[in-house]
């Protein structure tokens, strides 16, 4: 059975880890269905959050290969109930008289906003769970997409009292 989880893993923030990280996933034929990275607070270290999916001998595998790694500090994994996650999209879309009212109700219901406008293309964006951005794009599969960009899922574990 399938199963989706969530590495966060903190790296030293140098030249060649991300490529170091995502040969390990290359290599052994792993799936990474998303990849975000970014400074922390500390600008020596780097926050990774990698979504993969497989059988859950493979997911073992992969955080027993990311702890192995030289420049990886620290890996957490979880699943989706163990965390909140949110992805950004910025979504270019081409509009006409008779669809413009359609994407703006859209929007609304979504909680997207239009960031960007011209007399024929609309660009909106929408920061929400991986899930919700992926309905939004199905919504507008019958209206003319033009261009998407996505960072990919950024998650941080849920908060709790006992953390210090």
């Amino acid at each position: 059975m399938k199963a989706k989880r969530i590495y966060s893993v903190t790296v030293e923030n140098r030249s060649g880890v991300l490529s170091k990280v995502s040969g390990l996933f290359a290599r052994r034929s792993f799936n990474i269905d998303s990849l975000a990275v970014g400074e922390t607070d500390d600008p020596a270290v780097s926050s990774m959050t990698i979504v993969s999916s497989g059988d859950e001998r493979t997911l073992e595998q992969i955080e027993k290969q990311l702890n192995k790694k030289l420049d990886v500090i620290k890996v957490k994994t979880f699943n989706e109930h163990q965390c909140v996650s949110r992805e950004l999209m910025l979504m270019k879309v081409k509009y006409n008289k008779s669809n413009r009212n359609e994407i703006m109700e859209i929007c609304e219901v979504m909680k997207a906003d239009i960031v960007d406008m011209s007399m024929h293309f609309m660009m909106i964006q929408i920061c929400d769970t991986p899930e919700k951005i992926e309905l939004l794009i199905n919504m507008f599969k019958s209206i003319s997409i033009v261009e998407i960009a996505r960072t990919g899922t950024l998650s941080l574990s849920k908060c709790a009292e006992n953390e210090g």
